[in-house]
């Protein structure tokens, strides 16, 4: 059997982390066997739909790295892909299901429904089951939902690839709403006619909705259709071992906001991967050797803990690899809008992510390092006047000075020599080398390395700085 798989979205909202992990599995799994990825739409929570939640969803699955075979955008022999355009496919089905005695339609209204509740409530039972009390009735015109009627004594029992064998008990699982009084499907009707027509052979997707896979099978059953092969990935927590939720205000949500804060979609590809996957001892992979290495029976059993520390490791590790191209257009968006560029060139710009592309971890980290290493104000606190004090100092910063005035031409590689023949005239290295002249030219005692951050502050300044600490170190002797 080919291997087919899809990614359902509904447009409720954006690309979530959980929803991008579901998607990039069934991506990995696809391609990994040579198979078809197909983005569905399921769009009948019409109440919820969000005006641009499928946009989003799609454009942010790309950004990600994702490509796919099959969607609203690549029609292909199985469509429509959007379920609100499916459903006189749905009808046909359900009136197939009412003929054949699987199904019945309910009349009873809202208020109805809320007194069986309450009545169940009242009596200490809070699994609510309707009553199945329109099984028997007799056609009625006025509105109508349609329900499943669940066999009594029935085990519904499953191969998942990842919890193994799960049973289910009928008796769990009330009468459920196959399709509302408006004719829209529910979820669990609408999913099952779609995976059959669009023959889809394994269903991988998150462990939230295990419960609905007996209410999925009652509908293959009663159709006689082949059920596919489940797969039901572990909840995705936090750092405290809870379900990640929109309350968790230092881990970010949605797939945007990592765009917009200048993350990679490569290391976030990465990153997002290894959420209940473990390839083996080398993690960070390439899309191509992520495929490769990706097995759905190796996806693992307990929760995957989102680290967001390891996720910027990751990142730091790809932007540590990006061409001086890639990383300009990474950054350009932040620094233009914080006015950095303005009255520089591209050459002061290539220096400054030459200064700091080692300390980054996403792009917008370039606007906090630009503020801590070059608008600080140049003064020493007393540690750094007591390193200032030391013997061998005055006498290193008046080498250094006196060569840096003619220093021709001005870049990294020259002021790195200057630094270390400065070392070697006064006997200065190591630490009572770099940590007085960084301070006698930029007032911190540590910092991105010395020659290319000298040679994006200028020489000018540079030239300003070690005046000032020469007059302090003749002062202070």
């Amino acid at each position: 059997m080919s291997v087919r798989v899809r990614y359902a979205p509904s447009p409720t909202g954006y690309l979530h982390i959980g929803n991008a992990r579901t998607a990039l599995f069934n991506y990995l799994f696809a391609k990994k066997y040579g198979g078809t990825f197909i983005i569905r739409i399921e769009d009948t929570d019409i109440e919820r739909n969000v005006e641009t939640g499928i946009e989003n969803q799609l454009e942010m699955a790309t950004w990600l790295g994702l490509d796919w075979d099959e969607s609203i955008d690549k029609p292909g022999a199985y469509g429509p892909y959007r379920q609100l355009e499916r459903l006189e496919i749905y009808q046909k089905f359900a009136n197939q299901l009412l003929a054949s005695g699987h199904a019945y339609k309910c009349y009873c209204t809202k208020e109805e429904l809320d007194a069986e509740k309450e009545a169940l409530l009242a009596k200490g039972d809070d699994r609510f089951h309707y009553s199945k009390k329109c099984l028997h009735a007799p056609e009625q015109d006025k509105p109508f939902a349609i329900r499943f009627n669940v066999p009594a004594s029935k085990s519904y029992t499953f191969n998942d690839i990842v919890k193994g064998e799960v049973t289910f008990q009928s008796e769990d699982v009330g009468d459920w709403v196959m399709v509302k009084q408006n004719g829209i499907p529910t979820y669990n009707f609408a999913c099952v006619v779609d995976d059959h027509l669009m023959e889809i052979s394994h269903v991988l997707r998150g462990e939230d909705h295990i419960t609905n896979t007996p209410r999925q099978m009652m509908v293959f059953e009663a159709l006689d259709w082949t059920i596919p092969t489940y797969g039901h990935m572990t909840l995705i927590v936090n750092h405290d071992g809870k379900k990640l939720s929109k309350r968790d205000h230092d881990i970010l949500q949605y797939i945007g906001q990592y765009q917009d804060k200048g993350y990679l979609p490569e290391a976030l590809f990465n990153f997002i991967a290894l959420l209940g996957f473990s390839p083996g001892e080398k993690e960070l992979l390439t899309k191509e050797e992520m495929i490769e290495a990706f097995d759905a029976t190796k996806l693992s059993n307990h929760p995957a803990t989102f680290d967001t520390q390891k996720l910027d490791y990751f990142n730091a590790q790809y932007l540590k690899r990006l061409e001086m191209d890639a990383l300009k257009t990474l950054t350009r968006p932040f620094v233009e809008k914080e006015g950095i560029l303005k009255g520089r060139s591209e050459e002061w710009f290539e220096s400054l992510l030459a200064v700091f592309q080692e300390r980054m971890v996403c792009g917008e980290d370039i606007i906090t390092l630009y503020h801590d290493f070059l608008e600080q104000p140049f003064t020493w606190d007393d540690e750094a006047k007591q390193v200032m004090s030391e013997p061998t100092v005055k006498s290193l910063i008046h080498t250094f000075a006196a060569s840096f005035k003619a220093l021709k031409p001005y870049d990294p590689t020259s002021l790195k020599a200057l630094i270390q023949a400065s070392g070697e005239a006064t006997g200065s290295k190591g630490k009572m080398l770099f940590m007085p002249l960084r301070l006698a030219t930029t007032g911190s005692m540590h910092g991105p390395e010395l020659p290319k951050l000298l040679h994006l502050l200028g020489q000018d300044l540079i030239q300003q700085r070690l005046a000032q600490s020469i007059a302090w170190l003749n002062g202070a002797s």
